[in-house]
């Protein structure tokens, strides 16, 4: 079986890379953009869109098993993306600074006879940040590329307390993705001896 991940996150890259598995990388051209509604679910829905495109662009698809995923920030019922620019990032975690916010992660598994999908869900407790601290975390931290515009790795002290998984805040909830990739491979070895 080999395994595609439709994503160019260096963090998903690297918690892949953490858990042992071995992967390529070819990233979806799926255009979020286009959807308008977004709310709790909209993470697995892209997710599985995202997958599907690359699956869909394979010339070989036989043995091949595409990994998509997409992580939002949810505060206040309101789906919290990537920031447009610095000033959108300031005023992101101005919002968050002293509160609870939801992180979640959407995930799919796309191959021939295989549609996969599911969401792990994860609470980040945020400190008081000073205007001043924002600023030097916006920056220095390139938060553009992340959802919510932070990223709990980044090494600063935003985050007071998380209950759930790290790696799913991170961007891949590495618990939930270990089990489906344990019954693939299981799957894979009772049919052909072979695994990645």
């Amino acid at each position: 079986m080999k395994l595609i991940l439709a994503s160019n996150s260096p963090r998903r890259r690297e918690i892949l890379t953490k858990m042992g598995i071995e992967f390529t990388v070819l990233p979806s051209f799926f255009d979020e953009s286009k959807v308008k509604e977004k709310n709790s679910e909209v993470a697995e829905f892209f997710a599985i869109n995202k997958a599907k495109d690359v699956f869909n662009r394979l010339e070989d698809k036989e043995g091949v098993v595409v990994l998509g995923a997409d992580t939002i920030v949810c505060f206040e019922n309101e789906v919290l993306g990537k920031p447009k620019d610095r000033e959108d990032a300031k005023k992101m975690l101005k919002r968050l600074s002293g509160n609870t916010h939801k992180v979640i992660t959407g995930y799919a598994f796309i191959g021939v006879g295989v549609e996969i999908s599911g969401s792990e869900v994860s609470e980040v407790i945020f400190n008081d940040l000073s205007d001043e601290y924002i600023e030097k975390y916006v920056e220095n931290a390139n938060p553009l590329d992340k959802a919510g515009s932070y990223g709990i790795q980044d090494g600063y002290n935003l985050v007071k307390e998380y209950r759930g998984s790290f790696d799913n805040i991170v961007g891949l909830p590495s618990e939930k993705i270990g089990e489906v990739l344990k019954k693939f491979y299981k799957s894979v070895a009772k049919t052909d001896g072979c695994m990645i």
